[in-house]
Parts: C-alpha cells; sequence; structure tokens
C-alpha cells in the first residue's frame, strides 16, 4: 500500500453471535441516540423546505404527483361530459383538443413515472435498512425541477395555450401548430425528464451501493430488483424522446427540417424515436406496480415469495423485450411485412415473464396462509383488470386486427385497462399499505372498501363499453359525433361510470387527508411483514433506522428474530454520529461487503436555486428568449459546481472511522469504489443513448430517403473534422494522463496537462464547428443532421472543459490530491465516453457522407 493509497476496511466481519449478543453501555446509548437526532435534525418553519431527506422529499413527490393525477382526472371527467351526447358544444373542438393532449401527457409524465420515482426514494432506503439515498440532493433538485416544470406545462390549459396535438405530438401537426404549445410540451416535459433522469441514477446507486452489510443482492427485496430495472429502462427509454425533443425544437426555433418531407426530412424518425421511449414508458410503469404486489403478497400470504429467482428474472426480461416492441404502435405506417411478423411475434412474447410473475404471485397465496386485507384487495383488483388489458394487448399485436381498431375506442379502452391495472389500483394498494410506514397511523378500512368498489365498479362501467365503441368505429379524439351511429348510449353509459370513478377517488382522497390526531399510536408492523421497512421507529425519529443491521434472509424481520432488538439498542453498525455529520454504509455491489462510512450531505438551500435557474433555461426558450436562457443556464452551472465544490469528494477530517462491532471503514472512496463514480457511469449510459439516437437518425435518413445525402451536396470540411477527431482525443489522452500522474504523486505534471486540456478541447471545439459553417442547415435534412451532430458534440466538449477546469482549481485549492482523487476519477469516466462519442461523430460527419455519396 503506497501513501496515497486509501485505507483498508480493518476488523472482524461478519460479526459473530457473540459479538451481536454483547450489552450496549446505556450512556453511550443515550448519548449516542442524542447525537444521531441533531445530525439528521428536520428544520422547521421556513426552512422545512430546505430539507433532503428521502422522508420529506419524498412525500412532497408523492403529494404533487397526486395533485397532477387529480388535474388530469378533472380534464378525463370533461371530456367525458363533451362525449357524453352526440353533438354537444360544452367545449370547442381546440379545447378539447388540449384536453386530450394534457390528460394524456399529465398522467403519463406527471403522474405514473414521477410516482414509482417517489414512493422509491421514501420506501427503498427503509427497504434497504440505510440511513437515506446516497445523493439526497440529487432528490431535491429533482423534485424542485419537477415542481417547475409541471406547473408550467400543466397551468397553460388555464390560459389557452396548452398543446393539442396529442400526447405524442406527431409531426407535421405538432411542428407546424401555432402558438406555443408545442413549445411548451417539448421543452417543459424535456425538463421534467432530466428530473427523472437524477432521480433514476439515485435509486440505481442507492440499490447497488447502499445495501445493508450481508444483503447480497440475491437477498435483496424484490421491489429493490424492480427498482434497479425500472431505473435502467429509465436510462435507456428517455435519451430517445430526449434526442427526438432536440431536433424537434430545431426544427420549431430554428427551420431545421428534421421532420419535413419537402426538404428531405421524414416524420417517421419522429415516431421510431417516441415509440422507442413510448413502450417501454409502459412497463416502467407497470413493473413498479408489479413490485408493489411483490411486496403484499407474501406479507398476506404469510410466506416467502415463490419462485424468488424466476421473478427476478421475469423482470429483467419484461424490461429488455420492452424495447422490441415499439414497432407495433407504427402497425399502420406501411411497414414491410417481415417488420410486421417479427414486432408482432415479439409482442406476443413479452407475455411469458409477465405471465411468470403473475403465475409467481398466485403460487405463494397457495402455499400459504392468507390473511384478508385491504391491500389485498386492491392487488386481486389490479390483477384481475390487467389480465383483461393484457388479453387485449394481444388482440392487437396481430397485425390484422390491429389494422381494423387502430385509433377507434378499442385503444381507447385497452390502454385505460392497462394502466389501471398496471398503475392505479397497485399504487392505490401500496397508499394503503405503506401508509402506517409514511405517516405512522392508519387508513380506514371501510372508507378504503368503499373506494375500492366505486373505483373498481366505476372503471369497468367507463371503459369496458369502449371496447365495443372501437368495434362500431368510433375513432379516438374527436370532440363530437353525429347521432344515430351506434355510440350514443354506449358514450353515456362511459361518461357515468366516469363519475363514479371520481366519487371513488373523492372518498379515497379524503381518506388520506382527514384529520387523525385522535387515532392511538399504532402497531409498528401492522401488517406482519417480514421486510426492512417496518423496522421504522414509532414514534417516528428522522434518523432512518438506529443502527444499520446485519442480513442473512430475504425476510429478516421473519427470520432474525433478534433483529429489530439488536437494531433499536445500538448493537450492528453505525450506531452513533461522532461528529454529529450524516452518514451512511456503502457496501459492495455484489455481495455487500462494508467498504466505506460515506458522508451525506443536508439541507440547504442551493438545490432550489440550482432548480430555479435550471427551469428558467428551459421555460424561456418557449416564448423565444434565448439570452436571457442562455444566462439562466450558466447560473445554474455556477449553482451546481458550486454544489459539489462545497459538500461533495471533499478530503475527510479522519481516514478512517469506527462502524461498530470493531469494524474500522475508510471515509473516503474514488473511482469504482465511490458512488460517484457509479452515478457518473449511469448517468452517461443515458447520455450514449441520447447521442445513439441521433446518430440512428442519421442512418434512418440515408436508409428511408433517396437524396441522402443529396446530389453536389456541401459535406464538412474533411481536414478540419480531422483536427476535431484529434484535438478530442488529445485531451481525453491529457485527462487520463493527469489522473495517473496525480495518483503517482506528480501533481504538477498533472496541472500541466489539466491546464493544457481545456485548450486542446476548445481548438477540437473550433474546428468541429468551422468544418460545418459552409453547410445551410435549414435547406435539407442532410446538413441539419450534420450540423445537429455538431451542436451534440460541442455542448458536450463544453462541459468537457468546465470539468477540467474543476479538477485544476481542486488541485491547486488542496481538494483534490494524490490520496483523495475522486473528482479526476470521475470527469476521466466521463471524457471516455466523450471521446468515443466524439470519434464517433467524426466519422459520421466526415467520412460516411463521402462513403455513402
Amino acid at each position: 500500500m503506497s501513501t496515497y493509497d486509501q485505507p483498508a476496511p480493518e476488523g472482524p466481519y461478519p460479526p459473530t453471535e457473540e459479538m451481536l449478543s454483547q450489552p450496549v453501555d446505556p450512556d453511550f446509548d443515550r448519548a449516542s441516540k442524542e447525537r444521531l437526532r441533531r445530525a439528521w435534525k428536520t428544520h422547521t418553519g421556513i426552512r422545512y423546505l430546505t430539507a433532503v431527506n428521502n422522508t420529506e422529499v419524498g412525500v412532497w413527490y408523492s403529494l404533487t404527483a397526486l395533485v397532477f393525477m387529480l388535474m388530469a382526472g378533472v380534464m378525463g371527467l370533461i371530456i367525458r361530459l363533451q362525449l357524453a351526447v352526440p353533438e354537444n358544444d360544452l367545449v370547442s373542438a381546440d379545447r378539447f383538443n388540449q384536453l386530450f393532449t394534457m390528460h394524456g401527457s399529465a398522467m403519463m409524465f406527471l403522474f405514473a413515472v414521477p410516482m414509482f420515482e417517489a414512493l422509491s426514494i421514501l420506501i427503498l432506503p427503509a427497504l434497504l435498512g440505510a440511513r437515506d439515498m446516497p445523493f439526497p440532493r440529487l432528490s431535491a433538485f429533482g423534485y424542485w425541477c419537477f415542481l417547475i416544470g409541471g406547473i408550467f406545462v400543466i397551468s397553460s390549459i388555464f390560459f389557452d395555450v396548452a398543446p393539442n396535438s396529442g400526447w405524442f405530438m406527431y409531426p407535421p401537426l405538432a411542428t407546424k401548430a401555432e402558438g406555443p404549445g408545442s413549445d411548451i410540451w417539448l421543452l417543459g416535459l424535456s425538463f421534467i425528464e432530466v428530473a427523472s433522469i437524477a432521480a433514476a441514477v439515485e435509486l440505481i446507486v442507492g440499490a447497488l451501493k447502499c445495501r445493508p452489510p450481508g444483503m447480497r443482492v440475491n437477498l435483496m427485496p424484490l421491489y429493490a430488483w424492480y427498482v434497479v430495472v425500472v431505473g435502467g429502462m429509465i436510462l435507456f427509454a428517455f435519451p430517445p424522446l430526449i434526442a427526438g425533443d432536440f431536433l424537434f425544437e430545431l426544427e420549431r426555433s430554428m427551420d431545421w427540417p428534421f421532420f419535413d418531407h419537402e426538404r428531405g426530412g421524414d416524420p417517421m424518425l419522429w415516431q421510431h424515436l417516441f415509440w422507442i421511449f413510448g413502450h417501454p414508458e409502459v412497463y416502467i410503469i407497470f413493473l413498479p406496480s408489479i413490485a408493489i404486489a411483490a411486496m403484499v403478497i407474501p406479507t398476506v400470504a404469510r410466506h416467502a415469495m415463490v419462485g424468488y429467482s424466476w421473478v427476478v428474472l421475469s423482470a429483467v426480461g419484461t424490461g429488455f423485450i420492452s424495447f422490441g416492441l415499439w414497432v407495433h404502435h407504427m402497425f399502420t405506417t406501411g411497414l414491410p411485412s417481415i417488420s410486421l411478423g417479427f414486432f408482432s411475434a415479439a409482442s406476443e412474447a413479452v407475455v411469458i415473464p409477465t405471465g411468470i410473475q403473475i403465475f409467481a404471485f398466485l403460487a405463494t397465496l397457495l402455499v400459504g396462509k392468507v390473511k384478508r386485507s385491504l391491500p389485498m384487495l386492491w392487488i386481486a383488483g389490479a390483477l384481475t383488470v390487467f389480465i383483461i388489458g393484457g388479453l387485449t394487448g394481444v388482440m392487437l399485436a396481430i397485425a390484422p386486427f390491429d389494422f381494423q381498431v387502430h385509433d377507434t375506442y378499442f385503444i381507447v379502452a385497452h390502454l385505460h385497462y392497462t394502466l389501471f391495472g398496471g398503475l392505479i389500483f397497485p399504487v392505490i394498494a401500496g397508499v394503503y399499505y405503506f401508509f402506517p410506514f409514511f405517516r405512522k397511523k392508519m387508513l380506514s378500512e371501510r372508507l378504503g372498501r368503499w373506494a375500492f368498489w366505486l373505483i373498481f365498479s366505476g372503471f369497468n362501467l367507463c371503459f369496458l363499453p369502449m371496447h365495443l365503441t372501437g368495434l362500431l368505429g368510433m375513432p379516438r379524439r374527436v370532440y363530437t359525433y353525429p347521432t344515430g351511429l351506434g355510440w350514443d348510449t354506449l358514450n353515456m353509459i362511459s361518461t357515468v361510470g366516469a363519475f363514479v370513478i371520481a366519487a371513488g377517488f373523492a372518498v379515497f382522497v379524503w381518506d388520506m387527508i382527514r384529520p387523525k390526531t385522535n387515532q392511538p399510536q399504532i402497531e409498528r408492523n401492522p401488517w406482519g411483514a417480514g421486510t426492512l421497512e417496518w423496522a421504522h421507529d414509532i414514534p417516528e425519529e428522522a434518523w432512518g433506522v438506529r443502527s444499520i443491521p446485519h442480513i442473512t434472509s430475504r425476510y429478516p424481520l421473519w427470520d432474525q428474530p433478534k433483529m429489530l432488538e439488536r437494531m433499536d439498542a445500538g448493537r450492528y453498525y453505525l450506531p452513533d454520529a461522532s461528529e454529529e455529520t450524516r452518514e451512511t454504509i456503502i457496501t459492495s455491489v455484489i455481495d455487500a461487503r462494508p467498504m466505506q462510512i460515506q458522508k451525506v450531505t443536508g439541507p440547504t438551500w442551493i438545490t432550489h436555486i440550482a432548480a430555479a435557474f435550471t427551469g428558467a433555461c428551459f421555460i424561456l426558450p418557449t416564448f423565444s428568449i434565448y439570452w436571457p436562457a442562455a444566462i439562466c443556464g450558466a447560473f445554474a452551472g455556477m449553482a451546481i459546481i458550486y454544489w459539489l465544490w462545497r459538500d461533495t469528494a471533499r478530503p475527510p477530517t479522519v481516514p478512517a472511522k469506527d462502524a461498530g462491532l470493531g469494524l474500522t471503514l475508510p471515509t473516503y472512496a474514488s473511482g469504482p469504489d465511490s458512488v460517484g463514480w457509479w452515478a457518473m457511469w449511469i448517468t452517461m449510459l443515458g447520455d450514449a443513448t441520447a447521442f445513439a439516437s441521433i446518430i440512428f437518425g442519421f442512418f434512418f435518413y440515408w436508409t428511408a430517403q433517396p437524396d441522402f445525402p443529396p446530389e453536389g451536396a456541401t459535406h464538412a470540411t474533411g481536414w478540419l473534422v480531422a483536427v476535431a477527431a484529434l484535438g478530442y482525443a488529445g485531451s481525453w489522452a491529457l485527462t487520463r494522463l493527469a489522473r495517473g500522474w496525480n495518483a503517482q504523486g506528480s501533481v504538477s505534471s498533472a496541472r500541466i496537462a489539466l491546464a493544457a486540456a481545456p485548450v486542446m478541447t476548445a481548438t477540437a471545439m473550433a474546428a468541429m464547428v468551422w468544418s460545418v459553417l459552409p453547410l445551410e442547415p435549414s435547406t435539407h435534412v442532410y446538413p441539419a443532421t450534420v450540423c445537429a451532430i455538431v451542436v451534440w458534440i460541442t455542448v458536450h466538449g463544453a462541459l468537457g472543459i468546465v470539468m477540467q477546469l474543476y479538477c485544476l482549481a481542486g488541485s491547486l485549492a488542496g481538494k483534490m490530491t494524490p490520496r483523495y482523487d475522486a473528482d479526476i476519477h470521475n470527469v476521466t469516466l466521463f471524457w471516455h465516453f466523450l471521446v468515443i462519442s466524439a470519434l464517433v461523430a467524426c466519422a459520421v460527419i466526415g467520412l460516411a457522407p463521402r462513403a455513402l455519396a
């Protein structure tokens, strides 16, 4: 071990029964509790808004998503009122278009995915016995971005400027739409997508690195497995949509014709990018709901999940296959027969892993001793409704049937059966199940049953007739219809059903918000569950867990009888906060061996400032205000840099600390041992997916258009592209060398490399931009695509410069040393991805056009 290496964990591990049986000194127990309370104290008054704890941010996130869902539900009721009778004029055609666009967009982007992330932020640390998530401020930043973006998007309906082209915003309808509606959808939801990806990074790293000692991957709660799978799906599904938004907004704001057929563009590219996102989105919504069922069912059955490994494999399989189904949304666009056959078969294949999960649930109920409960009633309703939606999905996967019912109310019925069964019912089941954990109170059994039967019966009354309405030929998105087509009675029944659903939601919401001050203190584990979240403290403590346990079972509260007592006594790991700072334990990815004591950041206003400026950067371009938007973007960057500089990867006061049970752990980690490195790795996977989507666009045009590139087109200047490639490669090499020299103690050499690297990056950026200056991107899709690639790489190059200078400043200020070098490890990882992207971009704009022509 050199003088620059981090200390290794020292001490006995795993703990023996004899070690765990030792009594805890009462004086130490009392004093350590007080230190923990001070470290994890939640502020009151206006400073309450600075909270970053998962318990606070998760509740805010959940309530905000619920409010957006209720607003979207009211829009749905107005839509049903308009369609209740033929030739109705309750709302105008344009207002109707705004309503169904915002209803779908809000349900998908402001409720479905955010609600999964909200619930996960709220319960995942407790499921893992962790004090908090690894990056609490990232969660808070994501929430404030979500709140700002959500209010901006949904409030547009009140000013009659909401988007009106459908939640999928197909061009050319959306690109040619007048007013700011399309821009509000594109930029507002792109802003929210950034928040979704931030939360996904947080959740994946949390599940991989913040598990308690001993909780190997094969002991993880099923909910954590689903978090990893769904988080990964978000990382690969959202970036194609972000890339599509990028191209879409360039067309709207700068007239670059990506989707304009007259200038070589093709609207089909948008459909591909949208549905590469849109179909996995269904499973991004569905899998978390299955995860809730996977937590509720073993509890009510009093039996461990049957086929745990098969359930995990099926969840992974569902996520994987879901990316191969997007084309079944495009069966009527004139695809070749072989494509129809392939994607039809793939759509049928997804039934297999889905069926395995459902049969595992049924098997668990069969072998267990089922105790009826309200959450199980909602899960039963979910499975019933979802199976009906799944069966109609199998019908729609058959291309000839899809041709007949495409864009009819049959699709509306299928969609809502899938989403209610795969989202609404399980989420409400989760609320009833986890409410004693969230609020330390119970919801009403009687009101819960009222809500269930109203929503269940109202739902079937509303949407079951739509199958027939669709088969009778009623198209989607019509704002009225003539009488005498056989649709009148069916539409009236659907409208009555919609209001019965609304009555059920009114009961459910009232049950949640009604005062419960007179309710006696609840049991700690009211459902008799076996997972760690029910080790929560009653009355509530903000520290998460008193001490972090050693886990040897999937259901530790059932199988480790003394564990709860020992956790409360502070017998396990990290029972103290000797410096009165927030800390949690970081473990290895596979076998959860303790590796580090991670300092966790606390309350702050900087997340609000960063979110506000980031929001302005996205929102102002909606109104063609570009320079102030750029300035706000710069301020957002400065706020984030301040946040990172002040509170992350700083040299610790002591290199190692006592973690309890005789184990000493390092207080600093860099490279693959650190959570920051994993966050960068996961983020860059998403970023690389977005870049690949743009490159996909280039080759899509080449295969779909006969004149791409057009004859006699001006290409990027070859020698300048070569200079750019060399510049990016050189800058990457300097960054890589700087990391190695710094680690070896050659600090001066590292600083020289870090000073030269930005100069080389700037040279590469200038050469790449200069190479495309002769091109006129508004004349044809070919120069537009080449310029879009250059814009993407140039923006990333600018980020690379900021990171290189950040490391240089850290070295000069003593923040980054040969021993404490997490920053340069993370920046080097970013540059690995950037240099690959830059070289691919140079090949595509410099070599491919000449070769393809």
